[in-house]
């Protein structure tokens, strides 16, 4: 199961980038940028668990990504993830890092969000 620790590990291994607290007051939320333009393409962050659509009391971890709008609303009607929080909605959508998304799909989508920042 990926998580946190798995997704800034994966995006440092695979592009050499390093997560980025841009906000002192919101530790948790960390942002992965291109090196050269500053261009997002994942954000990762907690948020209480009703922000994505799941029932119950407390906080996930939810990664941010940028796909095509066509993968968005296929993606956003499947377990494990849901339409961007805070983003948006149209070309981003949230996974939900609670172990239900297949990791080599959050991968490939990590890989395609970056691809399609360049």
């Amino acid at each position: 199961m990926v998580d946190r620790n798995g997704i800034l590990q994966h995006i440092k291994d695979t592009y050499s980038i390093e997560s980025e607290h841009l906000w002192m007051q919101y530790p948790d939320i960390e942002v992965f940028r291109h090196e050269t333009d500053k261009k997002w393409f994942g954000i990762m962050m907690s948020v209480t668990m009703d922000k994505v659509g799941l029932e119950g009391e407390g906080y996930i971890d939810i990664l941010n990504i940028k796909c095509e709008p066509e993968r968005v609303i296929f993606l956003s009607q499947q377990p494990g993830f849901a339409p961007a929080y805070h983003m948006n909605k149209k070309h981003w959508i949230s996974i939900i890092l609670n172990g239900t998304a297949p990791d080599a799909l959050i991968f490939e989508l990590v890989d395609i969000s970056y691809n399609l920042t360049k």
